[in-house]
């Protein structure tokens, strides 16, 4: 596995094809390492004929057949419980839940099972298992489908918490989940899905699980944003460039394992610090990660951690309402400003 984040390879490898949506990306690295190893499978619902809700495993069933490409019955807990068994005998599934709220019917299978095999049997058996599924707010989906709740994963021990932002890095690190000995929870976004990027043209392209990555470089505030918030806080950096302060954006990219290095080093340079997540603020992964910052960077600190979050309210169906109980890039602004002393310019 490569040890190098991808803004390295970049400055490695020229070599890059066009631009690469972010569904096609992990397509892409499901159908290479369904081809790498054949005990990797797919199991969810639609996921065969149709190629999925957002046709992330379009072409799969064709290529690898329905024996390994599987449709399954609405019945999370359930097929979960299949993907979690097979884990166990040797092989790695690739679980789909449609949406991130479905999930809850599947806590048990995951928090109370899969969590916990490993450390129970005393590193004798394991759960290579990935259950991919997509959260976050957008396009109108209200309460029940638009809830961004990896904070539940995240307090989990024994789980892995995955959350790409660009289609580099949903490939890389899909591939490495995939090759995990751990049960791997990777969360994606419905707004990311038709986003477009580069992906390096390198052999078996991965990113380790816990490295993040810097977006965007600077040297007056960090900011710490993952999945639809990392381009929302590049928009709000570069109008911020624009009034002469330079934010640097960190994306962790993974949750768990936690690249706390990375975004200390961040903290020490720029000594401002504002979290943006798209999860609403109590009990958020944003509070934890403010926590170590506390810890571990305190001296270093010229303000108060600034957090921006969701409202502590369910998702509304209408847009414009649902707009507003997320973080907008309005939002950043202002929290950078506010730490930053700005207040002025509001």
């Amino acid at each position: 596995m490569s040890a190098t984040p991808p803004h390295d390879l970049r400055a490695r490898h020229s070599s890059h094809r066009g631009r690469v949506q972010y569904r096609t990306a992990l397509n892409e690295a499901l159908a290479e390492e369904m081809r790498r190893d054949p005990k990797v499978f797919v199991l969810g619902e639609g996921i065969g004929e149709r190629g999925g809700s957002y046709k992330v495993t379009q072409g799969l069933r064709a290529e690898f057949g329905a024996g390994r490409v599987i449709d399954t019955p609405l019945a999370e807990a359930s097929f979960t419980g299949v993907g979690i068994g097979a884990a166990l005998t040797g092989m790695r599934p690739v679980v789909e839940i449609l949406f991130i709220d479905f999930t809850m019917l599947v806590m048990d299978q995951i928090v109370n099972q899969a969590a916990k095999v490993r450390f129970m049997t005393g590193n004798q058996a394991r759960v290579p298992l990935v259950l991919r599924t997509q959260g976050g707010a957008g396009n109108g989906l209200a309460a029940q489908h638009s809830q961004s709740l990896e904070a539940l994963f995240y307090h989990i021990p024994g789980l892995k918490v995955v959350m790409p932002s660009t289609p580099a890095d949903a490939k890389g690190l899909l591939k490495a989940s995939i090759r995990d000995d751990s049960p791997v929870i990777f969360i994606e976004h419905k707004l990311l899905y038709l986003t477009e990027g580069p992906v390096p043209a390198v052999e078996d392209y991965m990113i380790p699980l816990g490295k993040g990555d810097i977006k965007r470089t600077g040297r007056d505030v960090t900011l710490i944003a993952w999945s639809n918030m990392v381009p929302r806080s590049l928009a709000a950096a570069d109008k911020l460039a624009a009034e002469g302060i330079e934010a640097e954006v960190v994306d962790p990219r993974t949750l768990v394992p936690l690249d706390e290095e990375l975004i200390l080093a961040s903290v020490r340079k720029t000594e401002h610090v504002v979290i943006v997540q798209e999860a609403v603020r109590r009990g958020g992964v944003a509070s934890d990660l403010a926590s170590i910052i506390q810890a571990k960077a305190f001296d270093y600190l010229d303000g108060p951690i600034e957090i921006v979050a969701g409202l502590n309210t369910p998702i509304p169906f209408n847009l414009a309402l649902e707009s507003a109980c997320v973080p907008q890039e309005a939002d950043i602004i202002r929290a950078v400003r506010r730490v930053l002393g700005r207040n002025a310019c509001l």
